[in-house]
C-alpha cells in the first residue's frame, strides 16, 4: 500500500471513530471525555464550527475609523478586520497574495494602506492591490488583491465567517437581532477596555460554564445585582431563593413597564439548538438598584448608552452560538468572545464598551467598570480548570445536567447536530 492510500485509510477510521463517538452521546447528559481532550475532535471541531459558522470577533467601536483595525485568530486562520475609506467594516485573510506572508503582526492599530513587510506589496483598505514593483507590465492586478472574509456589522457587534458559502439564516436571525440593539447605539461607543485571558480548559467547557448559573455561588461579586434564577420558574424555585425570586418579580415587573414605556420590543427568543446560527434573547432586571453590575446594582458610568431613558433598565443579553455572549446595561456594554487555542486552552477576550462622551476619571472610572466581570472571570476560568482535569481522569463519565441547565443541553445538542452534519457532508 502506498503512503498515500496508508493516510488515506487511517482518515477514513479515523472518520468512522468520530461519527461513532458523535453518534453515541445521550441527550440530557454532558458528553464524553475526547470531545474535550482529543487532539482529533479538537481538529473536527475548527472544521465542522469554527471555519463553517458565523463567529463574533470584535465590535465595530474598536475599528471607529477608516484604516483602524483588529486581527483576529482562528485555527490557523488570522484575519484582518478593518474599517475601508467609504467606513464600512471589511474583513481580508492576512496572507500576502504574493508569496503568502504574514501582512499585519499587531494585535490592533491604524494604517493608510496594508503593505506585506516582506516585499512590500501595498494594498488599499479594500482589498485591492495598488503596488507591486518588479512586476511585468502585464501583471493582472486585479486578480491578486487581498482574499475577503464574509464579514457583518450587526447592531455594532462585527461577526466573520471562513467559509466560502455561510450559513444563509445569518440575514433572519440578523434582522431578528438588530431592533433590540438599535437602542443602544452602539456605534456611538467607545472601548473604555478590555482583557484577553487563557483559559485552562476545552472551548465547550468555556461555553458551557457560562450557559448556566448552577455555579452562581461562586460569584459573590455578580450575586451583588445579578438574580441567581436562570432557568427556575416560580413553581420549582428552590426555598433558600423564594425571597431573591419575590424581588425578582418586582423588579421584572418594573422592568416591563419601562420597556412598554420606551418602546423597547419584550419578546424573549431562543433558537439555541435548532439552527446554523443559534442565538438567544432575553431581558432581565437586575437586583437592589438595578442599574449596572455592581454593588447593590448601582451604576458604574453616569452617562447613559444611545437612546435607554431609564437607569433601571436591567440587562438585555444575547447568546450566539458558538463563541460569544453580551451584556447591555443601561450605562455600559460588556461583550465576550471566545476562540479555541488547543483541546485544553481556550482564549478569552472582554471587552467594555461606554458612551463615546464618556470620559475615564469623570463618568466612570475603570476599576469599578472592570471589577464585578474581571472577578466573575477569574473565577469561572478557575471552574473551567477544574472541569478540565475532571474530564481529564480516567474515572469520568458523562453525567446529567439538571433542570436549570437546559441551555447547556441546548449548546451541546446545537454543537452535536453540526457536527454531525458536518461528517455526514450535509449542507447547512
Amino acid at each position: 500500500m502506498t503512503i498515500e492510500l496508508e493516510r488515506a485509510s487511517r482518515r477514513g477510521d479515523l472518520r468512522d471513530d468520530l461519527t461513532g463517538l458523535v453518534g453515541r452521546r445521550t441527550a440530557g447528559y454532558s458528553l464524553e471525555a475526547p470531545f474535550y481532550t482529543s487532539r482529533e475532535v479538537f481538529d473536527l471541531d475548527m472544521e465542522a464550527v469554527f471555519t463553517k459558522h458565523w463567529l463574533f470577533v470584535a465590535t465595530a467601536a474598536e475599528v471607529p475609523e477608516p484604516g483602524d483595525f483588529v486581527t483576529v485568530d482562528v485555527g490557523p486562520y488570522s484575519v484582518i478586520v478593518v474599517r475601508d475609506d467609504d467606513e464600512q467594516v471589511r474583513a481580508f485573510h492576512n496572507v500576502c497574495r504574493h508569496r503568502g506572508s504574514r501582512i499585519l503582526d499587531d494585535r490592533c492599530g491604524s494604517v493608510g494602506n496594508l503593505v506585506c513587510p516582506y516585499h512590500h506589496w501595498t494594498y488599499n483598505v479594500d482589498g485591492r492591490l495598488l503596488h507591486a514593483e518588479n512586476q511585468p507590465a502585464t501583471l493582472n492586478r486585479s486578480r491578486f488583491g487581498l482574499k475577503p472574509v464574509h464579514v457583518r456589522d450587526v447592531g455594532g457587534f462585527v461577526f466573520v465567517c471562513l467559509a466560502d458559502e455561510p450559513p444563509a439564516d445569518f440575514d433572519e436571525v440578523a434582522a431578528r437581532i438588530e431592533p433590540y440593539l438599535a437602542p443602544y447605539e452602539l456605534g456611538r461607543t467607545k472601548v473604555a477596555h478590555q482583557v484577553d485571558l487563557v483559559e485552562e480548559g476545552n472551548w465547550k467547557l468555556v461555553m458551557e460554564n457560562n450557559r448556566e448559573c448552577y455555579h452562581c455561588d461562586g460569584h459573590p461579586e455578580l450575586l451583588g445585582a445579578y438574580f441567581p434564577l436562570h432557568g427556575y420558574t416560580a413553581e420549582d424555585v428552590p426555598l433558600r431563593l423564594r425571597r431573591v425570586w419575590e424581588r425578582f418579580e418586582r423588579a421584572t415587573e418594573a422592568l416591563e413597564a419601562s420597556c412598554l414605556r420606551q418602546g423597547f420590543p419584550r419578546e424573549t427568543l431562543r433558537e439555541l439548538d435548532d439552527r446554523p446560527t443559534g442565538f438567544m434573547i432575553s431581558h432581565a432586571p437586575l437586583d437592589g438598584a438595578g442599574k449596572s453590575y455592581h454593588v447593590g446594582g448601582e451604576a458604574v458610568c453616569r452617562k447613559r448608552l444611545g437612546a435607554i431613558a431609564d437607569d433601571r433598565f436591567g440587562d438585555f443579553h444575547l447568546h450566539m452560538q458558538p463563541n460569544s455572549w453580551f451584556h447591555m446595561l443601561s450605562d455600559n456594554a460588556v461583550v465576550f468572545t471566545v476562540l479555541p487555542l488547543g483541546p485544553d486552552r481556550t482564549f478569552l477576550r472582554t471587552t467594555w464598551l461606554v458612551h463615546e462622551d464618556a470620559e475615564e476619571g469623570v463618568d466612570y472610572d475603570l476599576p469599578t467598570l472592570t471589577h464585578v466581570w474581571n472577578a466573575t472571570n477569574a473565577q469561572d476560568s478557575a471552574f473551567v480548570a477544574r472541569a478540565q482535569r475532571g474530564v481529564e481522569d480516567p474515572s469520568y463519565q458523562p453525567g446529567p445536567y439538571s433542570e436549570v441547565e437546559g441551555d447547556v443541553d441546548a449548546f451541546v445538542t446545537w454543537y452535536v447536530s453540526r457536527v454531525r452534519a458536518h461528517l455526514s457532508g450535509r449542507a447547512y
